[in-house]
């Protein structure tokens, strides 16, 4: 039986779903988990956030990539 776990959460469903375009690019399925009731309180993403999940033995590499990805972000970005 798949048991998923998250391997990050983020401040709003677009965060999460960029991350989640990364983990898929890298060949790991995610799933997002939020409460937003139905899309009636979005403000309710950004109390408890958005959950990336993946399967626990992907969790590992899923990090990886993410970590990888964002010092990717950071290494582009123009100095101050």
């Amino acid at each position: 039986m798949e048991r998923f776990v998250a391997v990050a959460t983020y401040m709003n469903e677009l965060e999460a779903e960029l991350a989640q375009a990364t983990l898929a690019a890298a060949g790991i399925e995610s799933f997002l988990k939020y409460e937003d009731i139905g899309g009636m309180l979005p403000v309710l993403q950004e109390s408890e956030g958005v959950r990336v999940l993946v399967e626990e033995e992907r969790l590992v590499e899923a990090r990886a990539v993410l970590n990888e990805r964002a010092e990717e972000d950071t290494s582009s970005q123009p100095p101050d």
